[in-house]
């Protein structure tokens, strides 16, 4: 299946922050997982590659009280970074994986969430990691594996959103060799359960503002007819149920 590259300056920027906005809950959970999974090393400077809006930058600046630079290379995602999550010990830079703007050896910690499926060059941005990181250092990677896929409520209602991750996501066994070229060893592989929504209705608030970059691979018929369905299904609704996620976390660390 071939897909075209997703263009965040002309569509998804827009809607991103607020369609997929962190629920507190689920901001704690990924936080103690990052913490958990950091290494002992001292963490003065976190690398948040592909940033976006800046979802996790400010958190993981509170979290490790450290310096933390945004690198993403959308103009537009940054804009809106700069207004709805800036912090004093944040900044927001362009660059992406295969070319990031720091110098060498000079990160104590990485993390790519929900990223690397986007990267072109995954060989190259895997050097340029292990470039930038200290030895030692760690990368985290919140990601889809082709051979690992989760039982997603998305997959519901948006049937072929599952086929299409099959086909944009590599597979962890691709993943760790790219790596492990790259001069770091795998260390560590947990499924992070998280909070997607506090119900139905909000889930189904979320899909409205079409913030999913797999969005872009559906027809329009595709997308209206799924939300139609989770419409319905979240009118229906007699109590709030929250809708539950999981997401394989990957740790590499810097030889």
């Amino acid at each position: 299946m071939e897909l075209k590259r997703v263009d965040y300056d002309r569509t998804q920027h827009a809607g991103y922050a607020k369609g997929r906005r962190l629920l507190p809950t689920s901001r704690r959970t990924w936080l103690r997982a990052f913490r958990e999974h950091a290494g002992d090393r001292r963490i003065g400077t976190v690398l948040d590659v592909g940033s976006g809006t800046g979802r996790f930058t400010p958190a993981l600046a509170d979290e490790f009280s450290a310096d933390v630079i945004g690198i993403e290379p959308s103009a537009r995602m940054r804009e809106v970074a700069h207004i709805e999550s800036s912090h004093p010990l944040v900044s927001y830079v362009p660059g992406h994986a295969a070319d990031l703007p720091v110098a060498d050896a000079s990160a104590d910690l990485a993390l790519m969430f929900l990223v690397w499926h986007h990267v072109p060059d995954r060989p190259a941005a895997a050097r340029e990691l292990a470039r930038v990181l200290a030895p030692g250092a760690r990368l985290l990677m919140a990601t889809t594996l082709s051979d690992r896929l989760k039982e997603l409520l998305l997959y519901r209602y948006f049937p072929r959103t599952r086929d299409i991750d099959a086909a944009v996501f590599p597979t962890l066994e691709e993943t760790v060799d790219v790596f492990a070229e790259a001069g770091f060893a795998h260390s560590g592989l947990t499924e992070v359960h998280h909070r997607s929504a506090d119900s139905l209705s909000e889930y189904a608030g979320r899909q409205r503002m079409r913030a999913l970059s797999v969005y872009e691979h559906l027809t329009d018929e595709e997308y209206r007819e799924g939300l139609a369905a989770l419409e319905a299904d979240a009118v229906a609704e007699t109590s709030p149920r929250a809708v539950e996620s999981e997401c394989d976390l990957l740790v590499f660390t810097r030889r």
